[in-house]
């Protein structure tokens, strides 16, 4: 296509490229971009900090952390667990001193209103010469205070004593409970396992691995590892093993490979992986912005 046909702006069809580059420059609609490989983590990245694991540990769901990472990330919500909790019975210590000032004031309400109705009992002897205006009973000189006091102790915008004031927001119960960062489920420091990854080369140092696409290989088969290869745990030795050597060797005898102990289907613990960056690895790598969007 010449460049006379790119600059065209005669076409009546609107296409594609130009609804993007639109809906990119006016702000408007939502914007969807496809991740690359660069955006994916590895599988032997914590989930936290999305680095190479130094001391790697799983949890019971297949989540991988750093060591360091997740108990200090464990330590940090019991922190604020306890926090929130201190100040909740800081809440509930006002509230119930509060509560046990107005039973207080509806007592002593109680009693006066029992005085003004036991004076208003007694009656006072009746002079014939004074007019009747002045034999009023003192229940009703009473009522006509009450009523008055109550109009004077009415809320005011322009004195501040009477100004109405908003009441802080009520501090429900935190659960004491630490939640893993990735499933949302309970965790534990007790239930992270300890994590051994068999390195390509072993004479290689730590450095020299990192720099390598290839860095681990399958503790049984030797197979190399990686996002397009499904993984397990096993919790005796914490052995990384292929999905494929755990349903081809492991599951026939139901026994660790390295150390002999018996297993069971919560001892092999299948990895979380990141994506390939291919769609065909099964996993969601589009990224969606939503905006406000036009309406006609």
């Amino acid at each position: 296509m010449t460049r006379h046909g790119k600059n065209c702006t005669a076409g009546a069809v609107y296409t594609y490229h130009e609804k993007k580059k639109d809906t990119a420059a006016s702000g408007y609609g939502t914007q969807s971009v496809r991740l690359g490989r660069d955006a994916v983590k590895d599988f032997d990245c914590c989930c936290l900090s999305l680095q190479p694991c130094r001391d790697p540990v799983v949890t019971p769901d297949g989540y991988l952390y750093e060591k360091q990472a997740i108990l200090e990330y464990i330590l940090h919500q019991k922190t604020q667990i306890a926090k929130k909790m201190k100040a909740y019975e800081k809440q509930k210590q006002a509230q119930r001193s509060s509560n046990q000032l107005e039973s207080k004031s509806e007592e002593r309400e109680r009693v006066e209103r029992f005085k003004t109705k036991e004076n208003s009992i007694v009656s006072k002897p009746i002079n014939p010469f004074t007019s009747g205006r002045d034999t009023e009973q003192p229940g009703e000189l009473s009522s006509a205070a009450t009523a008055a006091s109550s109009s004077q102790s009415l809320p005011s915008f322009w004195i501040p004593s009477l100004t109405p004031e908003a009441k802080p927001t009520a501090l429900k119960k935190p659960s004491k409970t630490v939640l893993c960062p990735m499933s949302g489920k309970p965790i534990k420091m007790n239930e992270l396992i300890t994590v051994r990854f068999t390195p390509l080369d072993p004479s290689l140092d730590r450095v020299a691995l990192l720099t390598r696409q290839d860095r681990y290989i399958c503790a049984v088969t030797k197979d190399v590892l990686g996002n397009s290869v499904p993984c397990a745990v096993l919790r005796p030795s914490g052995a990384v093993v292929t999905q494929e050597c755990v349903e081809k060797l492991i599951k026939k005898d139901m026994t660790d490979p390295l150390t002999g102990d018996k297993l069971s289907e919560k001892d092999i613990i299948p990895l979380q992986r990141g994506g390939t960056g291919f769609a065909g690895s099964g996993i969601d790598l589009t990224a969606k912005e939503a905006r406000p969007v036009m309406q006609a």
